[in-house]
């Protein structure tokens, strides 16, 4: 990956429909867009790992403990777009688009995605995990299946694939919302309008898809907390707060 200049982008949003000011609630001492920022940074793959938002105070917490910043509009209807608008600040080849809400996310997720990016055939790469059991019927939880060699054929909130017989399948695949876009293929998503099937599942990925623009999936080294509710945020500050003990600090 030498050859391509990678950016890092953490689209930030301090409005929050389902928990309000989640990038800044402070999570085992730090705001969580912190620790999303820290372990990007950590992985040492992308140069530079900037927060993108339209919140002054945002900004202001993040220039504060150091993490670098881009400014971008309040009309970006998501955080695709708002990493589009960096792309047009900040030059590179690659840009990955970091949840602001993974605050358990670590350094060893990144090399997977990135690695999809010496087959010149993928434009856009993802990451899964094995869904747990008890996520397989969550609609929250989406699950993704796959081609023999890793490209998405559909994203779902539904229980995909349909075990028809019962036979017990177990291959069932939790898709985390974490993506490297190629320059060309970022530009073609955010200029494409919402699809049908986007705007049937509230899934922004199958705009891909239904546009034609493959998505390749990795394996992710393990799962993440995605920080929607009060009872997430408890359970990712008790994964750090482990963290922190198992490095003595």
């Amino acid at each position: 990956m030498s050859t391509y200049r990678i950016a890092g982008v953490i689209p930030a949003r301090l409005s929050s429909t389902r928990l309000s000011r989640k990038v800044l609630r402070v999570i085992a001492g730090r705001p969580m867009v912190e620790w999303v920022w820290r372990a990007a940074q950590m992985s040492g793959l992308m140069d530079p790992v900037v927060v993108a938002t339209d919140s002054e105070e945002v900004a202001a917490v993040c220039r504060e403990r150091g993490i670098p910043v881009a400014m971008t509009s309040a009309d970006c209807p998501s955080g695709s777009d708002r990493v589009r608008e960096v792309a047009r600040q900040i030059d590179a080849d690659i840009y990955v688009n970091i949840q602001g809400d993974e605050p358990t996310l670590t350094a060893e997720f990144f090399p997977p995605l990135l690695d999809l990016f010496a087959r010149p055939e993928v434009e856009v790469s993802t990451l899964a995990v094995r869904c747990p059991p008890e996520e397989i019927d969550d609609p929250n939880a989406v699950k993704v299946v796959t081609a023999l060699d890793g490209r998405a054929l559909y994203f779902s909130r539904a229980t995909i694939p349909f075990d028809r017989d019962g036979a017990g399948f177990t291959g069932y695949r939790k898709h985390l919302g974490i993506y490297a876009y190629r320059k060309a293929a970022l530009e073609r998503f955010a200029a494409l309008p919402p699809s049908p099937l986007e705007r049937t599942e509230r899934l922004e990925q199958l705009r891909l898809l239904e546009s034609g623009i493959a998505i390749y999936v990795a394996e992710a080294p393990g799962d993440t907390i995605g920080v929607d509710t009060e009872a997430d945020l408890l359970r990712a500050e008790a994964v750090l707060m482990q963290r922190a003990k198992g490095l003595g600090t």
